[in-house]
């Protein structure tokens, strides 16, 4: 195997991949043998033909195509080994020659891995997140807690009111006329869920149990069902049953019920502050560390091609995949189920993989130039915790990732460790009054921030 590599523009490149005649003969006649059992030669049984005279009969050109498949992806391999480039994508294969007693040929045209040409990486600005916890937040955790172990009761004795539960008839009419799909019979509605087109739910609020209430309500523009869209329509609505949530009321008992650390009512609400606080804590390091690779990917110079972003999304499609497959869910039946097609779901995770893309290329450049790397410790605890996942011994562990394997580790905890740094040598800012006004107003805030 011969291997050429041209380099092409915005960090692309063609390799040219040469494999002998003798290997292509070789494939030739594994296609031959693959495939002979399938094959109708007339005065010979299956299987029976020599591989001349099918090739009389169908034309040389039979078994090209499988003789290809069986020596391309070898052949790559190979040319990968041997090639000095960063490649970062998938190949594009396109056949050069292919014909018996010549040497195969065929080109792979790749991406190449970006050069980073870094900005200002260290005291960029980020917000300053705001992590206290006030008693509003408290009493909403608590009270969502108290939705959590409500029970529901049945109302025999009053009207519908928000947050009610109304089990309903109705039918819909369009000038007179009830229109398909307009119509449902014992249906559970909570009222303020915004189940229904606006307007619906409100309607039914002072509705009276088992009597019948019109329900006037407009179609909005944009709606699904392009004949109704913007049409005014009366719907004749019975309410059957009628059943409203009750919350357990918040004293020692609830206490007791929904926590093992507390005892008391007061002990509770710290014990909730208190969780409520490290959940802040932790988000606002998650948006720091956003912010703060955000400003060097901003400042810095980088030529990503196409084809790199095209790898990162479908590996993040395979991902997704991998986990709907961990449900009991196929990728087809989920795309059956939400209408959407492979093409939507690369589009979708397109901004993700261009931003995945970009902060593993800064901070890369980021541990480069600050020779940020790991320590033999740090290499050891992350194949210990390694093993800890897939419950094996971390002998087993190096074992299994080899030299490639091992080399990836120690980029990836460089690259964490380059994500520590940007962050440690990040500035606080609290946003302007003038920025805040603009966030608050769904403006562009481009002032700056000043420093705490």
């Amino acid at each position: 195997m011969s291997l050429q590599v041209e380099k092409l523009e915005k960090n692309m490149a063609k390799l040219t991949i040469e494999v002998s005649a003798e290997e292509l003969e070789k494939a030739l006649n594994g296609a031959f043998l693959k495939n002979r059992n399938r094959i109708n030669i007339p005065g010979f049984r299956k299987g029976k033909a020599p591989r001349k005279m099918i090739e009389q009969m169908y034309g040389k050109e039979i078994f090209y195509e499988d003789a290809a498949n069986a020596l391309i992806p070898e052949a790559y391999e190979k040319a990968l080994e041997e090639c000095t480039e960063d490649i970062v994508s998938s190949p594009k294969v396109d056949v050069v020659q292919i014909e018996a007693g010549k040497p195969f040929i065929f080109t792979a045209e790749v991406a190449l891995k970006p050069e980073v040409t870094l900005g200002k990486y260290k005291g960029v600005k980020v917000d300053k997140v705001d992590v206290d916890v006030t008693d509003e937040e408290v009493t909403a955790e608590i009270d969502r807690e108290r939705e959590k172990n409500s029970r529901t009761v049945e109302i025999t004795d009053r009207t519908v009111r928000e947050g009610d539960i109304a089990t309903i008839d109705f039918e819909g009419f369009v000038d007179g006329e009830a229109f398909e799909g307009g119509k449902g019979e014992d249906y559970p509605l909570t009222i303020g869920s915004h189940a229904f087109i606006p307007g619906f739910e409100e309607a039914l609020i002072g509705a009276e149990i088992g009597k019948e209430t019109d329900v006037n309500v407009t179609f909005p523009e944009d709606y699904q069902a392009a004949e109704l869209a913007g049409k005014a329509a009366v719907f004749k609505c019975t309410v059957k049953k009628l059943q409203e949530k009750q919350l357990p009321e918040l004293d020692d008992d609830f206490v007791s019920e929904v926590s093992d650390e507390s005892d008391t009512v007061a002990e509770y609400k710290e014990e909730i502050r208190k969780k409520l606080s490290e959940r802040k804590t932790a988000s606002a390091k998650s948006q720091k560390e956003d912010a703060a690779i955000d400003a060097v990917i901003a400042d810095a110079k980088m030529e990503i091609p196409d084809a790199m972003v095209e790898t990162q999304q479908r590996q993040m499609v395979q991902e997704y995949a991998q986990r709907l497959q961990a449900q009991g869910l196929s990728l087809d039946q989920y795309m059956k189920f939400t209408g959407t097609t492979a093409q939507m779901m690369l589009d979708q995770v397109k901004p993700q993989a261009l931003k995945r893309i970009q902060s593993r290329l800064v901070l890369e450049a980021v541990a480069a130039a600050e020779k940020i790397e790991p320590t033999e410790e740090e290499i050891e605890e992350e194949i210990k915790t390694m093993g800890e996942a897939y419950q094996m011994e971390p002998d087993k562990v190096k074992e299994l990732l080899g030299e490639n394997g091992k080399k990836q580790v120690v980029e990836d905890l460089a690259v964490r460790k380059a994500v520590d740094f940007v962050v440690e040598n990040a500035k606080e800012t609290k946003p302007s009054a003038k920025k805040t006004s603009a966030k608050a107003k769904g403006g562009n805030a481009s002032e700056e921030t000043a420093e705490e």
